[in-house]
C-alpha cells in the first residue's frame, strides 16, 4: 500500500522557522532592552553620585568663600600700604632733591658776576634766569653747574642784552634737568 503525505511538510517548516525566527528576535528584543535599562539604571546612579559629590564640593567651596575675600581684601590693603609708601618715599627724595638742588645752584654761582632773577622746579625740570656780566660768566656758570651730581643737561634757553643801571649786561635763562646721583639711590636701596 502506499502512503501519500497530504501535509504540507514544506510549509510546516516553513512555518516553525519564521517561528523560530520571530520568538529569538523578541528574546533579542527583550535582551538589548534589559541591557538598556540596566545601562540607564547605572548611568542614573553615576549620575546621583556625580551630583552628590558637586553639591558636597559646592558646599565645601562656599566654606572657603569668606576667606577668600579675606585674602582678596588683605591682597587690596597691601597694594594701597604699598602705594601710599612709595607716594612717601618719592616725597621724601623730591623734598630732599629740591633743597640739595638749591644748595648745588648757590655754592656754584659766582655772587660778584652773576645774579639770579627765578629760579622755579617743576618735577625733574630746573629753569634758572638771571643777570651777568658777561657771556663767560654765564659758560662757567653753567659748566659749574654740570658739575654737579645732581644737575644734568644743562643748556641755555636764551641770552640776550639787558641795560641795567646804565650798564650793558647779560641777561641769561638755562634749562636744566635734575635728579639724585645714581650712587645715592643703590646706597638707599642697600639700606634697606
Amino acid at each position: 500500500m502506499l502512503k501519500i503525505n497530504l501535509l504540507p511538510v514544506r510549509q510546516l517548516k516553513k512555518r516553525a522557522k519564521a517561528r523560530k525566527q520571530i520568538t529569538s528576535m523578541i528574546v533579542l528584543f527583550f535582551l538589548v532592552v534589559g541591557l538598556l535599562v540596566a545601562t540607564g539604571f547605572l548611568q542614573a546612579k553615576k549620575i546621583s553620585k556625580l551630583t552628590t559629590e558637586v553639591a558636597a564640593l559646592k558646599k565645601e567651596k562656599d566654606s572657603y568663600s569668606p576667606t577668600l575675600k579675606k585674602i582678596a581684601k588683605l591682597k587690596k590693603d597691601r597694594l594701597e600700604l604699598d602705594r601710599k609708601t612709595a607716594i612717601i618715599k618719592k616725597l621724601k627724595t623730591d623734598s630732599s632733591l629740591t633743597v640739595r638742588v638749591l644748595d648745588e645752584v648757590a655754592n656754584r654761582i659766582d655772587n660778584q658776576r652773576m645774579w639770579l632773577t627765578t629760579l622755579q622746579q617743576q618735577n625733574t625740570s630746573l629753569r634758572l634766569s638771571g643777570i651777568a656780566l658777561d657771556n663767560q660768566t654765564v659758560a662757567q656758570f653753567m659748566d659749574n653747574l654740570k658739575a654737579s651730581p645732581f644737575v644734568q643737561e644743562v643748556s641755555l634757553a636764551n641770552s640776550s642784552l639787558k641795560v641795567v643801571s646804565g650798564r650793558n649786561l647779560k641777561g641769561f635763562s638755562l634749562n636744566c634737568k635734575v635728579s639724585q646721583p645714581i650712587a645715592k639711590k643703590d646706597e638707599s636701596v642697600a639700606a634697606k
